[in-house]
């Protein structure tokens, strides 16, 4: 059960975070769904990708960055970012559960995929995601007879980072990633990065479109929705700018959010770290 505490108001925003635009595509999903909720985004590029990065530093990002997140009253927090979910969720549950609740991106898609038939499904991920086997522990632990497959992709993030989508340099990476042998026959493909989305229509592509890409952004939405109305906490008051940092400006950051969200953004430079 999720108990929020009394404190917490409806127009009090909605924190997100991750290593960098990843997080857009859970920012996106969160905004389609819920329009009215007011957003505080930190995109962490100054350290991205985390996905080859040590626990401790992870954990060490992810707990300053919430405690920013938290000087915006943040009634939820969503860890936007697999790596961290794998590497530090258990950490920000234990030192800020009496301040907010804290949602990953790992637990819904794992919920999800309990409610489907399939047999073999695949997870591609950063080096620290797949490293971790945490979608296969827990998927396995919910349902035994699904074979799981895993396969770190270590270069797409960096790829996505630097603006390489929709084009050849893209297209031959993710071809090379998907061929391995140990795909063949799945059903579905979990991604487990949030930047991956961005390219699904490519992934889905090479799949020839007969593959489940399963999308956390959307299954996180529908259940931050489901919470928040449960504890009636539905933002239907004041509506405020929407807010993006970053600890390092990239004009990349910047192009794929007004892609994501049509309009120019309030995007700034905060320097947690000093």
């Amino acid at each position: 059960m999720v108990i929020f505490l009394d404190h917490k108001v409806k127009e009090q925003p909605i924190g997100i975070f991750d290593s960098g635009v990843g997080g857009l595509t859970v920012a996106h999903a969160v905004k389609q769904i819920l329009p009215d909720e007011n957003l505080v985004y930190f995109g962490d590029t100054a350290h991205l990708p985390y996905g080859d990065k040590s626990a401790e530093a992870i954990k060490y990002y992810s707990v300053k960055i919430t405690e920013f997140l938290l000087g915006y009253n943040s009634k939820v927090i969503l860890v936007a970012c697999n790596s961290a979910s794998a590497s530090a969720f258990d950490t920000l549950r234990q030192e800020f559960k009496d301040r907010t609740l804290l949602i990953d991106v790992i637990d819904p898609v794992v919920d999800y995929m309990g409610k489907k038939d399939f047999r073999k499904i695949g997870v591609i991920g950063t080096k620290r995601t797949i490293g971790s086997g945490i979608y296969e522990s827990k998927i396995r632990e919910r349902s035994p007879d699904i074979t799981v497959v895993s396969l770190a992709t270590p270069l797409l993030v960096p790829m996505i980072e630097e603006g390489f989508i929709f084009d050849d340099i893209s297209n031959a990476i993710i071809r090379t990633y998907l061929s391995d042998k140990s795909l063949k026959d799945i059903e579905a493909l979990i991604l487990g990065c949030t930047h991956y989305p961005i390219i699904g229509n490519q992934i889905k592509k090479i799949f020839n479109f007969n593959v489940e890409v399963i999308d956390s952004g959307k299954i996180v939405a529908a259940l931050l929705r489901e919470i928040l109305e449960k504890n009636d906490l539905l933002n239907t008051g004041r509506k405020d700018t929407d807010l993006f940092f970053v600890s390092d400006y990239t004009p990349y950051f910047e192009k794929i959010a007004k892609l994501f969200f049509e309009k120019d953004i309030k995007l700034a430079k905060a320097d947690i770290w000093s």
